[in-house]
């Protein structure tokens, strides 16, 4: 399961703190939090201006939205191609399953699983 983004309000002091002389790792073993964060907060605060957390698995998930019948393997295709991101089935299986997300392809999309009948 994944973990919450920290607070808004924890990442604006710690940003706060950088800007007012800190160094980002310093700023992040003031308010204990990893160097890491405190880096990529800053860096989140001087490219969009915010440092808001950035949505989730937003771009897949539009995906599917969007056209709910695709099988993993399409998916990995549509987000290689339209995302120009490598990833593989197994990674967005993952994924779903790391987020609780499941969904049913529909009835008539779903190819017969059994022998063909002999007439």
């Amino acid at each position: 399961m994944g973990r919450k983004p920290y607070s808004t309000d924890l990442r604006s002091r710690v940003v706060a703190e950088v800007a007012a002389g800190s160094s980002r790792r310093e700023a992040a073993r003031i308010y204990r939090i990893s160097p890491s964060s405190a880096i990529r907060w800053a860096g989140l605060q001087e490219e969009t201006g915010s440092v808001e957390p950035r949505p989730r698995g937003g771009k897949s998930l539009e995906l599917v939205s969007k056209e709910p019948d695709l099988t993993l393997q399409e998916l990995e295709e549509r987000i290689f191609h339209g995302l120009k991101l490598s990833t593989t089935e197994r990674s967005i299986r993952r994924f779903f399953a790391r987020h609780a997300i499941s969904f049913k392809k529909k009835e008539s999309t779903r190819r017969r699983t059994g022998s063909a009948r002999r007439r």
